[in-house]
């Protein structure tokens, strides 16, 4: 299978490292730093004590690399306006493209059916660019179960998990996707398939749109965020107004807020993605966490005060560092 890595960070060059030495013919799309260490060293994974390496084609062209049975879409969301601009080359009739990304994806209400089915999210593609370079036909989506940090430039640190759910928007299983879930549970993944993938996406959505903005906001770690009462409090005010917006969109959420936090502090103490952005000074993914949030909550009626206090401070605090 013929597999293009797009967005070789942290998650994307796990993914792709797995899936080369799972026999896939892998290739990257990157620049700058990342290229150049791509050619000399391939793609590196560190698993424990051990340091897999993958020998990988890099370009900063998808022309160069041209058509996949696979696209891997692994970027963080404020990127994928950018992805959408170039990734043509690498689509052919059947192509499959699995978004491994954090957040609501531009697709969510693509095969979702009743009220919404089709509406377009304007805080993830307000202009329809991106649904409109990758057409739906090609969307599988996926849920990352997974910490994964880089130690630099191609080569990735891996944490701890190890679940993708990937799933047609439809929800049906069709045959690509059964296969899909073989190949990458052949590669080492605890890969299975969705019922309903936007409902694994807004459960994990659930999770850490709250998490992810206040880590970065404040520098601590989710352990120390979940051990203060009045932050905790603040966090499970806006994940039950969430939680009400899944209900309206036929996403009911069964728990509360605290059996989610459990969850999270069997995890340990750990830096979430957004507050490793910040750190690297890259660009943080509000819209895709919280602002969408926002905006579906004035889709179906629900007032989300909470989630606008969260919204406008981690906006205010991500403009003052020029990452938003």
């Amino acid at each position: 299978m013929k597999v293009c890595i797009y967005g070789a960070g942290a998650i994307g060059g796990w993914i792709g490292v797995k899936l080369a030495r799972a026999g896939c013919d892998v290739s990257v799309v990157a620049r700058g730093g990342t290229l150049e260490a791509l050619k000399k060293d391939g793609l590196r994974l560190q698993e424990g004590q051990q340091v897999l390496q993958a020998n990988v084609k890099a370009s900063a062209s998808p022309a160069e690399l041209g058509m996949q049975d696979l696209v891997v879409v692994a970027v963080k969301a404020p990127a994928m306006a950018d992805v959408a601009r170039a990734i043509r080359p690498l689509l052919g009739p059947d192509t499959m493209v699995l978004t491994a990304m954090n957040g609501v994806p531009w697709w969510f209400f693509q095969g979702f059916g009743g009220e919404y089915q089709g509406t377009r999210l304007q805080a993830v593609d307000p202009d329809g660019t991106i649904a409109e370079a990758i057409p739906a036909k090609h969307i599988v989506g996926c849920v990352v179960h997974a910490s994964c940090a880089l130690k630099g430039p191609g080569f990735v640190q891996h944490h701890f998990g190890n679940g993708l759910i990937i799933g047609e928007p439809s929800g049906a299983k069709a045959q690509r996707v059964l296969q899909l879930a073989e190949l990458l549970q052949q590669a080492g993944f605890a890969a299975t398939v969705s019922d309903q993938i936007q409902k694994d996406t807004w459960y994990k959505l659930w999770g850490n749109m709250t998490v992810n903005p206040v880590s970065a906001m404040t520098g601590a770690t989710t352990d120390l965020i979940l051990n203060d009462d009045l932050v905790r409090a603040f966090i499970s005010s806006v994940m039950l107004e969430a939680r009400e917006i899944g209900g309206r969109i036929g996403i009911p959420i069964a728990q509360q807020p605290e059996d989610r936090h459990q969850v999270t502090r069997k995890l340990g103490a750990f830096k979430t993605s957004m507050l490793q952005d910040v750190e690297a000074r890259k660009p943080v993914e509000i819209d895709a966490l919280v602002t969408v949030v926002r905006e579906m909550g004035r889709m179906t009626g629900v007032p989300t005060p909470f989630t606008d206090a969260l919204l406008g401070l981690a906006r205010l605090h991500a403009r003052g560092l020029g990452l938003y």
